[in-house]
C-alpha cells in the first residue's frame, strides 16, 4: 500500500527523516517526531496513518488534528494524491458546518481538522469516535501557541479506543502536556537540521526608523521579480505595507489571521501559481502552508525569539535550493541570535518596479458541487477558448468554486470568447479573482 501511495506522488524514496518516522510507528508505539520546516512531516506520519487503516470499517479510523485550515487542506490533498480507496474529509473553522456534517454522515476514514471545529463535531456526536485508532498531533507546538489546549484535551480525552498517537513538532519541547496521554513515545528528532542551511545567505540592511518603509520598498523593487515573503510581528504592519506597496503600483498580497478564510486561501493560492510573488505576512505563514519555494526571505521586523527566526527562514534554501534572508534594521536594533558578521545590503535611491507576473487567475464560479474537474477546465480553456497547454498554468477547484491560472496576454481574448460559453451544462461565470 505504501509503495503505490510513493508511486502516485512520483516519490523514489523517503528521505533519512521520513525513514526513521516510518520505522519508530511501525514499532506500534507512540512517537513523537522533531523536524524543520518542508523536511517532509506530512507524508512521514501520513505513510504510518495509512498502514493502520483496515478495509471495511464503516466509522472514522485515523485523525490528524492541526493548528490551521491551511494547513489541513494541504494534508487532505496530499492524502487524496496518495490514490487509496479511502475516504477523507476536511472540517475547519469558517468552512460551512451543513457541509461537512453532510461528508460525515458518509464518515471518512481520515478525518483532518482544528481542534475547535472537530471538538464542536464531537460535542454533537456528528461521527463517531468509537473506531479511531491513530491520532496524529501536527504541529503541535503551534496549536498549543494558539490556545488550542483545551479543545485538545476534550477531543483525546473522548477517544478510548486509541491504539497510537504521533505527534510532530518543529521545535523539541521541554515537556508534553499530560492529557495528550502519551506511553512510553519513541522520540524521532531531526531538529538539529533546522540549522543545516548552507545555500541561506543571509544580509541586512541598516535604515533609519522614519525610513524602514522606503527601505522596504527599494528592496522589493529590487528582488521583487523572485518569490518573495515579508514578514512582520503585527498584522497592522502588514496592512500599512500593503497601502504603500498599492500607492506605488507593486503587485503583492497579504496573509494574517485578521482576514476571512476565502480572503487567505485567494492569496496563497495567487502566489502558488504565480500571479503574485511577493506576500506580505505574520508569522502564520512561516510554517505548515502549502506554498512554493521561495528565493527571498525579508524580515521588515524581526521575531521575538530565535526559533521563529529559524522557522521564516526555513521557507527559502529548502532541498538543495539556494536562497536570501534579509533584516531590516534600524541603528537602535539589536537581536542576540543573529550573527556578527552578516553582510550589508546596499540600496540605490530608486530601482525601476519589476515587471507584472506572467500570470493571472481567473475565477470561475463552479466547483466540485458542480462536478467540475480540472479536466472539463482544461478541456473547455484549450478547445473553445484556443489556448495551449504553455497557456494554462496551476488549476485549483474548490467546492463551489475553481481558480485557474492563464497567461496575462491571453486572458482579455479568453474571456470574450468564452463569454455566453456552458460548463456541466451551465452558463459560464467567469472573471479575473480580485
Amino acid at each position: 500500500m505504501i509503495e503505490n501511495a510513493l508511486k502516485k506522488l512520483n516519490i523514489a524514496a523517503l528521505n533519512e527523516m521520513q525513514e526513521s518516522s516510518v520505522k519508530a510507528a511501525k514499532t506500534g508505539k507512540d512517537v513523537i517526531l522533531i523536524a524543520p520546516t518542508g523536511s517532509g512531516k506530512t507524508l512521514a506520519f501520513l505513510l504510518p496513518l495509512l498502514s493502520n487503516l483496515k478495509a471495511g470499517v464503516k466509522g472514522v479510523q485515523a485523525l490528524v488534528l492541526v493548528p490551521s485550515r491551511e494547513l489541513a487542506l494541504q494534508i487532505e490533498q496530499v492524502f487524496k494524491q496518495m490514490g487509496t480507496s479511502f475516504k477523507v474529509n476536511c472540517c475547519y473553522g469558517g468552512h460551512a458546518v451543513r457541509i461537512e456534517k453532510n461528508n460525515l454522515a458518509h464518515p471518512p476514514a481520515v478525518l483532518i481538522g482544528t481542534p475547535g471545529r472537530i471538538a464542536y463535531h464531537l460535542e454533537y456526536q456528528n461521527f463517531d469516535e468509537s473506531f479511531i485508532e491513530t491520532l496524529v498531533l501536527d504541529e503541535f507546538d503551534k496549536a498549543l501557541e494558539f490556545g488550542f489546549e483545551n479543545d485538545m484535551s476534550y477531543i483525546i480525552g473522548s477517544l478510548l479506543s486509541l491504539k497510537q498517537r504521533i505527534l510532530t513538532s518543529a521545535t523539541k519541547m521541554e515537556e508534553i502536556p499530560a492529557f495528550v496521554k502519551l506511553n512510553s513515545p519513541v522520540e524521532v528528532d531531526f531538529s538539529k537540521n533546522i540549522e543545516a542551511k548552507p545555500d541561506l545567505k543571509l544580509k541586512k540592511i541598516t535604515a533609519p526608523a522614519a525610513d524602514k518603509l522606503d527601505y522596504l520598498f527599494r528592496l522589493l523593487s529590487k528582488i521583487g521579480s523572485k518569490n518573495t515573503l515579508v514578514f512582520c510581528n503585527h498584522r497592522e504592519t502588514v496592512d500599512r505595507i500593503s497601502d504603500l506597496l498599492f500607492e506605488n503600483g507593486l503587485g503583492h498580497d497579504v496573509f494574517h489571521g485578521g482576514m476571512e478564510q476565502f480572503d487567505r486561501e485567494k492569496a496563497l493560492l495567487k502566489f502558488r501559481n504565480g500571479s503574485h510573488r511577493i506576500l506580505i505576512t505574520t508569522d502564520l505563514a512561516a510554517r505548515g502552508l502549502d506554498i512554493p519555494e521561495v528565493e527571498h526571505i525579508v524580515h521588515y521586523q524581526l521575531p521575538y525569539t530565535e526559533d521563529a527566526y529559524i522557522h521564516r527562514n526555513g521557507r527559502t534554501a529548502r532541498m538543495h535550493a539556494k536562497g536570501t534572508a534579509y533584516a531590516i534594521l534600524t541603528t537602535e536594533e539589536h537581536y542576540k541570535y543573529l550573527p556578527d558578521d552578516i553582510e550589508e545590503e546596499v540600496l540605490s535611491e530608486q530601482y525601476k518596479l519589476p515587471e507584472a507576473s506572467d500570470w493571472v487567475t481567473l475565477y470561475l464560479a463552479h466547483g466540485k458541487k458542480d462536478k467540475i474537474n480540472k479536466i472539463d477546465i482544461v478541456g473547455l480553456f484549450l478547445q473553445k477558448g484556443t489556448l495551449t497547454k504553455e497557456d494554462l498554468g496551476l488549476i485549483e477547484v474548490k467546492d463551489t468554486t475553481s481558480y485557474i491560472a492563464v497567461k496575462r496576454n491571453k486572458v482579455e481574448k479568453l474571456l470574450k470568447t468564452l463569454s455566453g460559453e456552458k460548463i456541466k451544462g451551465k452558463k459560464l461565470k467567469l472573471e479575473v479573482a480580485s
